[in-house]
């Protein structure tokens, strides 16, 4: 009995313009679609495939009419072997955080919209300072305008 996932031998008996007929075993039959012929754009079928020819296929689907739509390029993505696992990547620590001292604030849920904002440029521009100084640290203290200061 054919069933959804199996991967058959077959022989293509008829070619369309939008897919190939392909004999399966139990005298069962069933369709290629163009986009599951090949990983590659197929313009022309009969660029890829001929009357007669031995095919590998997977059934993708069996329709309630009984219709059973298979797929070559699945068949050849399982057979081929699963890429090698990677080991896990070791955890990555975190960058000191300048600003974890304000990381606890009172709850924003009473605060007016203007508050809010009022806050948030606060804490953007204590952020802003604290690199341009971290900056300032790492390139030898010397300020992008330069020496002159201008």
């Amino acid at each position: 009995m054919l069933e959804v996932g199996q991967i058959l031998e077959g022989k293509v008996t008829g070619l369309t313009g939008f897919g190939a007929f392909v004999a399966l075993p139990e005298g069962k039959s069933g369709m290629v679609h163009i986009s599951e012929v090949s990983n590659v754009f197929v313009k022309e079928i009969k660029d890829h495939l001929t009357e007669g020819q031995d095919v590998r296929v997977k059934i993708i689907a069996i329709g309630d009419d009984g219709k059973i739509s298979l797929s070559i390029k699945k068949a050849a993505e399982a057979e081929q072997p699963a890429p090698p696992r990677q080991r896990p990547r070791p955890q990555r620590r975190s960058a000191p955080n300048v600003w974890q001292g304000q990381a606890k604030k009172a709850p924003t849920e009473n605060m007016s919209f203007e508050d809010m904002m009022a806050r948030f440029k606060q804490t953007s521009d204590e952020k802003m300072a604290d690199l341009r100084h971290a900056g300032d640290q790492k390139h030898g203290g010397y300020s992008r305008r330069g020496r002159g200061g201008n």
